[in-house]
């Protein structure tokens, strides 16, 4: 079979909720992919930041293999072995006193949702039904029907009513919005530090701190969505640290599996946590043993490999050589660390542009049309970035 008989059996049985770059991946490994006929390329997605520590890395799959020769599955049902350790490992990491695992980054965020809701009713005493949560126009929060309420993008949110109510939206990077928006019955604010699926918007320096100082002169909780933008894929290990914004929940996922399993989490101090009691939220899946393993493994590749650094370091070199490229149809190159975009005009299509970034050795995916984003994984060498670099380069100055 060639690629293009595996892209017929997608879309013969497959819902067509996805439209994806017509490549075949069969094998990965590191910063590199490899198609069904054999040709490898740089992978500029990560799996939308899911692979910071690169494909296949082999001290999470050693992990993998080691735990799935054991145990695999035991539900919240029972204690496992693991679960305890890699909670006590994900709050080291994150400097906060306790977590909840969940497997998706929607199931997350959901997560903090429920908690936040529910803190509003018992702790701040706003009553059950009322509770209101302001989010950001541009948001992208997972696929749910909350995740969708909170969205203002059509073609995640149409015909799917009646929608969750609660949300209050107002303008990503303007605070004074947030501030105007907050009544008796707010119980947090929900905002990505970076918006990932708008195109890698990046809020203006202070926006973060002054969501912080907001929420704490109006007894509300922040939430930070660091599903996409954390575990160090902007150069911190969670994008508010450029700002110091500490906030009361966070929304983690995609990275914390390593590349290899879904896995997420909240996490939060116990005086919000405390909401929870036996019966009020679970999942199957959430904190399985080998979830666990993986998950151990995959904090310590980033803690050891210190990978924020390189993403810092490499994020600068790839701006910077972004933005020497002549190409009349770019207009912004924006971003942080390891997370870029570039913008070309409005009303420009980027779909073939991908295609012939596919066709010179590298994979990376447009968003609303006129925006590439570019996320390789975290482990890339300064050597592989500036092949990439160059393979963009040819392309972008051939674009007429």
């Amino acid at each position: 079979m060639n690629s293009q008989d595996y892209i017929a059996l997608d879309e013969l049985w497959g819902a067509h909720n996805y439209h994806p770059l017509p490549v075949v991946i069969e094998w990965a490994e590191g910063c590199r992919v490899r198609d069904i006929e054999g040709r490898v390329y740089l992978d500029f997605l990560s799996a939308y930041s899911a692979v910071n520590q690169g494909h296949r890395h082999p001290r999470i799959l050693k992990a993998l293999f080691d735990q799935a020769d054991r145990c695999t599955l035991t539900s919240r049902a029972f204690h496992n072995d693991r679960m305890g350790s890699f909670l006590n490992r994900l709050c080291e990491y994150t400097g906060y006193e306790s977590a909840l695992p969940m497997n998706t980054g929607a199931e997350a965020v959901e997560t903090a949702i429920k908690a936040a809701r529910r803190w509003g009713v018992e702790i701040k005493g706003v009553a059950n039904g009322a509770q209101e949560i302001i989010c950001a126009e541009g948001n992208f929060h997972g696929r749910t029907l909350a995740a969708v309420s909170m969205s203002n993008d059509p073609e995640s949110t149409v015909n799917y009513g009646p929608y969750v109510p609660g949300f209050r939206r107002v303008p990503y990077s303007d605070s004074r919005a947030i501030e105007r928006a907050i009544t008796h019955n707010t119980v947090a604010v929900i905002i990505e530090p970076i918006q990932g699926e708008a195109g890698v918007v990046v809020p203006p320096e202070g926006y973060l701190h002054r969501i912080r100082e907001i929420c704490d002169e109006n007894g509300v909780l922040f939430i930070a969505d660091e599903i996409q933008t954390g575990f160090c894929r902007t150069g911190r290990r969670f994008a508010w640290q450029y700002e110091e914004a500490r906030p009361d929940i966070m929304c983690l996922g995609k990275a914390l599996g390593g590349g290899i399993l879904p896995i997420s989490a909240i996490v939060a101090d116990h005086c919000i946590m405390k909401v929870f009691t036996p019966g009020t939220h679970g999942s199957t899946f959430g904190g399985n043993p080998l979830a666990a393993a993986v998950g151990i493994a995959a904090l310590g590749v980033l803690a050891d490999e210190r990978l924020e650094e390189n993403a810092e370091k490499l994020g600068v070199i790839f701006r910077k050589e972004l933005n020497s490229i002549h190409c009349p149809k770019v207009k912004i190159v924006r971003g942080k660390g390891l997370l870029n975009a570039v913008v070309f005009e409005n009303n420009y299509e980027a779909w073939n542009v991908c295609i012939a970034l596919r066709d010179a050795g590298l994979l990376a995916k447009q968003t609303h049309g006129n925006i590439i984003r570019f996320a390789p994984p975290l482990v890339i060498t300064e050597a592989e970035l500036h092949e990439a670099i160059g393979i963009i380069r040819k392309v972008f100055e051939g674009i007429a």
